[in-house]
């Protein structure tokens, strides 16, 4: 390979590295949650911004999953849960085959699928990985938790894994374990995500030392993060007085980013407890454009209208969070995306996106905390949860119709 040939081949990795789609993950044992409940989390970064959610009755269990819009059949889904009371979700990784060259890959998708057709425990899971062909295609860090109070990372690559056990105090001394776009078992200081890993480390230990490992706290205050994790700077100091006063300010590598397509926390069920009471609490779109929407297994197998894909064959949550979006990021020449007109977002007399979209999500959470009382309490029956997401649906619509 002569010279020019050579410094083509760098500057094309060099741009797929820069423009590497990441994502930021957290596993918490549900030993240090304030319910005993274990908690799944994906804060979802992909070229593909649309996505819906499809539930599936193709495997030994039912299921419900994360899929991007354009693929109709759900051949691929990135994060979901099954009727064993069995979740996984992944986050890429771009240290575990450094001088690999098989050239199959990008599985990821279609093995979190297969796991929730046919597994109910971690160890199901390690028995599916097992049995597979070699090379797999995989260069991941697979997230994992069960009806039986188990949780664990996989770090993946073409033949092997490495197991990272979320009860394990060694693994994980204060009850959870988190995953950007490196491996703790890859080669060190290569992948990515290090800035993003930092700042969900420091908010992680500042929830678990006042014993607020949450739901909430991963949505609020995780997911939506707008302080850095290197630079340390805060946006949330860069507003001013209102949404009519333009600011543009560097939007790269925070928790959530320009390619951010989605969040999702799912909530376990603790030992004994029924798996169709786990919730899998979704945001579809920009999550700070977004609110969150709980989703519960059912006899039914319904999905509330507003998170699966309608007559465009996308989600109208989505759709509307995305136009959303666009008020945030109007420039989209050059790298324009990479800025971020942060009084569109928040500002000092609160009539930014977020701050109007967060008084419809503290109701959201607030009517949600008090149907799930009644499910955990034999209260609630399919039709109830149907009946739910209608008026959930009628409730969001009615905010976002507000917000154009």
């Amino acid at each position: 390979m002569n010279k020019i040939n050579i410094l083509i081949t760098s500057i094309i990795l060099l741009i797929a590295i820069n423009d590497a789609l990441p994502c930021t993950t957290a596993i918490i044992s549900g030993k240090f949650t304030s319910d005993g409940r274990p908690l799944l989390w994906k804060n979802r970064d992909a070229d593909e911004v649309n996505n819906k959610l499809m539930y599936f009755t193709d495997g030994k269990y039912t299921y419900i999953g994360l899929v991007n819009s354009n693929d109709i059949t759900g051949n691929e889904v990135w994060i979901g849960m099954n009727s064993a009371g069995f979740a996984i979700m992944n986050s890429a990784s771009y240290n575990l085959k450094m001088n690999d060259t098989t050239k199959l890959s990008d599985r990821e998708g279609i093995i979190i699928k297969m796991a929730l057709q046919q597994c109910a425990t971690l160890e199901d899971f390690e028995n599916m990985m097992n049995s597979l062909p070699k090379p797999w295609g995989l260069e991941a860090n697979f997230g994992i938790i069960d009806a039986n109070g188990g949780g664990a990372y996989y770090e993946t690559s073409n033949r092997n894994f490495k197991k990272f056990d979320v009860n394990d105090i060694n693994s994980a001394p204060r009850g959870y374990l988190l995953r950007t776009n490196f491996s703790f078992s890859g080669e060190t200081d290569k992948g990515q995500g290090y800035e993003r890993y930092d700042m969900a480390e420091e908010l992680f230990s500042d929830a678990s030392s006042k014993s607020n490992l949450s739901y909430q706290f991963i949505l609020k205050e995780g997911a939506r993060c707008l302080k850095h994790g290197l630079t340390k700077a805060d946006l949330s100091n860069e507003i001013s007085d209102n949404a009519e006063n333009v600011k543009f300010v560097s939007f790269t590598d925070f928790i959530p980013r320009y390619s951010t397509s989605a969040s999702i926390v799912i909530q376990g069920v603790k030992v004994n407890q029924p798996a169709n009471q786990m919730t899998m609490w979704t945001v579809l779109g920009f999550p700070l454009c977004s609110v969150v929407y709980p989703v519960w297994l059912n006899d039914k197998h319904e999905l509330p209208s507003l998170l699966k894909a309608d007559e465009t064959g996308k989600a109208p949550l989505c759709t509307m969070a995305l136009q959303l979006k666009d008020k945030c990021f109007p420039v989209i020449r050059g790298r324009g995306t990479n800025y971020i007109n942060i009084n569109a977002l928040i500002n000092k007399d609160n009539s930014g996106i977020y701050q109007k979209l967060q008084v419809t999500e503290a109701d959201i959470f607030s009517i949600s905390e008090e149907f799930i009382s009644k499910m955990i309490n034999g209260k609630t029956s399919p039709e109830d949860i149907i009946k739910f997401y209608k008026d959930l649906d009628e409730k969001i619509s009615t905010t976002f119709i507000k917000m154009k």
